[in-house]
């Protein structure tokens, strides 16, 4: 059981570099897709953000560790995917410098250590930045489709009156007006 528990976690090295070939070469297009996003949702049932986590991981472990990369048994020796899929993205954001991953690579490469503990450390270490709020037109869009469906069930549901129905129809027609470029704010 812990060979098979260690072969299916590090397994994600042997996709990383598969996909990142695929992609290096275009060999999706021979095989009659439109893009390498398109390739692997039908072909792999792989949505892109899980690609682009293990293509960005796979690549920052190439980049920071070519020669543990050519060794045959990477597979089975390779840090837990959950611990680079944060180290790929500190780096990306620039929070992560070469000297800083020298410092913490042999905590990272130490088959003995938590994986849960690291992860942890790693991510209170390198946090990801608080995501930009969404425009007040985008809010206004989602809002305007909240209500235009709002308004759609209780039309359709019998039960509610037909007065309710239409107060939800003009409020949804009037919060697809503040949607439009030219309503004033």
């Amino acid at each position: 059981m812990l060979l098979a528990a260690k072969r299916f976690k590090s397994s994600w090295v042997e996709m990383g570099k598969l996909l990142v070939e695929v992609r290096h070469k275009d060999a999706w297009k021979e095989w009659g897709h439109d893009s390498f996003d398109s390739y692997c949702f039908r072909e792999l049932r792989l949505k892109k953000a899980t690609v682009d986590k293990l293509t960005k991981s796979y690549s920052f472990l190439d980049k920071h560790e070519p020669k543990a990369m050519a060794q045959d048994d990477i597979a089975e020796v390779a840090p837990p995917f959950e611990v680079i899929e944060v180290l790929a993205g500190a780096e990306e954001r620039g929070q992560l410098s070469t000297q800083e991953y020298r410092n913490i690579r042999d905590s990272i490469w130490n088959p003995e250590g938590s994986v849960s503990e690291l992860k942890r450390e790693l991510v209170d270490r390198f946090p990801r930045p608080e995501p930009e709020p969404p425009s007040d037109q985008a809010q206004l869009k989602r809002l305007a489709g909240l209500a235009k469906k709002l308004a759609e069930e209780l039309n359709a549901f019998k039960k509610v009156p037909r007065a309710v129905a239409e107060r939800a129809q003009a409020l949804a027609d009037d919060v697809a007006e503040l949607v439009r470029p030219d309503a004033e704010a």
